[in-house]
């Protein structure tokens, strides 16, 4: 399997740290008990810590099909393929404007694919990494030549599970459980896979499903379809829960154990490439493995862009020649469920 071509599209809005302290500060009031100022010390204190800078999110006018037409075009352009040869066209990540039928659909339709097999994946952050190695599968067993991946980021507009609602701070205890939704970022990505003879990928995953409910946005009756937990909800239904802290303490040993699993030759990978939800976390861990030098961030500049993180650190990392055809690559994920992964390809 073969990255033919990936590209990433940004929305042009930029929001600063400063602007979501302005934001939370605009929406708590009223609704806030205690010192709003004492929570928003606390979240200014975490933004800087985790190294968050900015992110970017869809300005007026925007629309995440939009970006992720021309993400699609730029990367089915670079890749040198045609529409029709196009056999499968998965949709990952959480970013999403149907239940039914799968945002693939829409996708393919948007993009004028018209005989492509559709289907969604959908685990957190992880999505994008699981469809890498279904996609896998599907060129060994000969079910297919060429894939396309995409995503469309896109859950900070207001009728979606983090904004304004998560921004409405009822006390400072609640910054533990919402304070992730300050660094999310806004971004769609596409990537064309084909199944020229090359290197296999490498993975590596393992999953925590005790810690399920550390990250979550429930729908209505959920309590149905889960074990009680208090974690669960805390936001509300349909909004976004996440205890961030607890997430990055519980990862700490699993992202290394299964980091430690891939079987590739780590050492001569030539970049780095892992999910973009705090700065300082994955530098540690690539510090603590040998690889620090060779981690390529993208969490500074564009927020946490859940599953199109990897992709988009990729795209960049070719644009600014970083990584370079027939070089080694290592990706490393972790993601609510909780799940982790690892994985290695030659670019």
């Amino acid at each position: 399997m073969r990255i033919a071509a990936v590209s990433a599209a940004l929305p042009s809005r930029r929001v600063t740290n400063d602007d979501i302290l302005d934001l939370v500060r605009e929406h708590s009031a009223g609704v806030f008990e205690g010192d709003i100022e004492d929570a928003l010390r606390k979240i200014n204190f975490w933004l800087a810590y985790s190294g968050s800078d900015c992110r970017l999110w869809a300005a007026e006018g925007e629309r995440p099909i939009d970006l992720l037409v021309r993400a699609a075009e730029e990367a089915i352009d670079e890749a040198g393929v045609t529409r029709e040869s196009i056999d499968v066209v998965i949709y990952t990540g959480i970013g999403r404007g149907f239940l039914e039928p799968g945002g693939s659909y829409h996708a393919a339709a948007a993009l004028g694919i018209r005989r492509a097999q559709c289907f969604d994946v959908l685990d957190a952050c992880m999505s994008w990494t699981r469809a890498l190695q279904i996609a896998q599968g599907l060129f060994a067993s000969g079910a297919c030549r060429t894939a396309m991946l995409v995503n469309a980021e896109f859950n900070m507009r207001p009728t979606g599970p983090v904004y304004p609602g998560v921004f409405a701070l009822p006390h400072t205890d609640a910054v533990t459980w919402s304070f992730p939704a300050y660094t999310l970022g806004e971004a769609a990505s596409a990537t064309i896979l084909t199944a020229d003879d090359h290197e296999p990928w490498s993975f590596a995953f393992s999953s925590r499903p005790d810690l399920a409910d550390l990250c979550n946005i429930p729908m209505d009756g959920y309590a149905d379809f889960s074990r009680p937990s208090e974690k669960i909800a805390r936001n509300g239904v349909h909004r976004f829960t996440s205890f961030g802290f607890e997430l990055h303490e519980a990862a700490r040993s699993e992202a290394v154990e299964v980091f430690k699993r891939l079987d590739a030759p780590k050492e001569e990978a030539a970049a780095v490439f892992t999910h973009a939800s705090a700065k300082r976390f994955w530098q540690e861990m690539a510090d603590g493995v040998g690889l620090g030098d060779k981690i390529f961030h993208v969490f500074q500049n564009t927020g946490n862009i859940v599953s199109a993180s990897v992709p988009t650190a990729i795209a960049t990392a070719v644009n600014e020649g970083r990584l370079k055809r027939g070089d080694r690559a290592v990706g490393w994920v972790g993601s609510a469920g909780m799940s982790f992964s690892a994985f290695s390809f030659v670019y």
